[in-house]
């Protein structure tokens, strides 16, 4: 329960997740552990609760190094779409993790960040909302694998060893300007797809000068829906989860109640900013993110539906 002591290992604690973890965790009053951020190629400034353990997640020595004496972990470490390090890290990464944990007297609970990677995003149809009972379908790409070998490499240590873990399986993570960022025929945009491309190039130039968006339609011809949540809301998630009782070994979808539909945010940019959409047709199909299981039994709930992220985007 929170207050009690704590000392968490954060991986991929420099990362957009990592750093608000920390940061919310520090400051909540009722929280009087510790933090242990494993960090590789970047760091973080340590400080009286701040404890910095420099080196790579697939080097056994290093991971041993820091769970000593470690109660609790958030593994956030991921490469990406990196052939050449996406199974060091990934895979070989975890395992060290998790026998570290199954080996440790201090340890009590492993938290993993999952996505939604690992039931294919928005590139396989749908007929129902997605829940945590779906089968693993990854898209294309190393990325994708990975999640599903970390749910999956968890879920074993479950049935193996009785492990206490959970899976928080989260949607695409947005804060600040984001969006903006996401929703602009810029070259330099947030994430994918990478909307100047989808375009020829004087005509990315000419929305872009307008600051027109992309109104995205999904295979079908309609206005295409995707799962996001807002960092604060996955955070939240994250604090519940460390000790909550109906945690254990489960999975959990973490989304806003709704997808992001990109026809309702071209309307309502339209309305409140005069901002003009331009359709844009891809093969991607709309997918719905069931979070109810996580309603349900963590009593956990977004604060933060498409509106107020258009809001905190664009500034309100």
């Amino acid at each position: 329960m929170r207050g009690s002591e704590k000392k968490i290992l954060v991986t991929g604690a420099t990362g957009k997740v990592g750093r608000a973890f920390i940061d919310t965790f520090l400051k909540d009053p009722l929280e009087k552990g510790t933090i242990r951020a494993l960090c590789h190629k970047r760091t973080i400034i340590p400080n009286a609760r701040v404890e910095v353990v420099q080196g790579s997640i697939a080097d056994l020595a290093t991971v041993r190094k820091a769970m000593k004496d470690i109660t609790h972990v958030v593994h956030l470490a991921t490469p990406k779409e990196d052939t050449e390090t996406i199974m060091d890290v990934a895979i070989k990464g975890l395992f060290w993790l998790l026998e570290s944990c199954r080996e440790s007297n201090t340890f009590k609970r492993f938290i993993l960040i999952g996505g939604d990677a690992s039931v294919g995003h928005y590139f396989y149809p749908h007929k129902a909302p997605i829940t945590e009972q779906q089968p693993h379908t990854a898209y294309p790409g190393c990325y994708a694998l990975s999640k599903v070998l970390e749910e999956a490499m968890l879920q074993q240590y479950f049935v193996q060893y009785n492990l206490d873990g959970t899976c928080l399986r989260a949607s695409w993570i947005m804060e600040g300007d984001d969006l903006k960022r996401h929703l602009s025929f810029r070259k330099q945009v947030f994430g994918v797809p990478e909307w100047h491309k989808m375009v020829k190039s004087q005509t990315a130039e000419e929305y872009e000068k307008e600051h027109n968006i992309p109104l995205v339609l999904s295979a079908d011809g309609n206005p295409m829906r995707r799962n996001m949540v807002h960092l604060k809301d996955l955070v939240a998630a994250i604090q519940i989860a460390l000790d909550h009782k109906e945690a254990k070994q489960q999975t959990f979808n973490i989304s806003m109640d709704e997808p992001f539909d990109y026809g309702k945010a071209a309307d309502y940019l339209l309305e409140t900013r005069k901002i003009k959409s331009v359709p844009i047709k891809t093969e991607y199909h709309s997918t719905w993110l069931d979070n109810n299981k996580a309603k349900l039994l963590l009593g956990w709930r977004p604060k933060y539906g498409w509106e107020q992220m258009i809001d905190e985007a664009w500034g309100n």
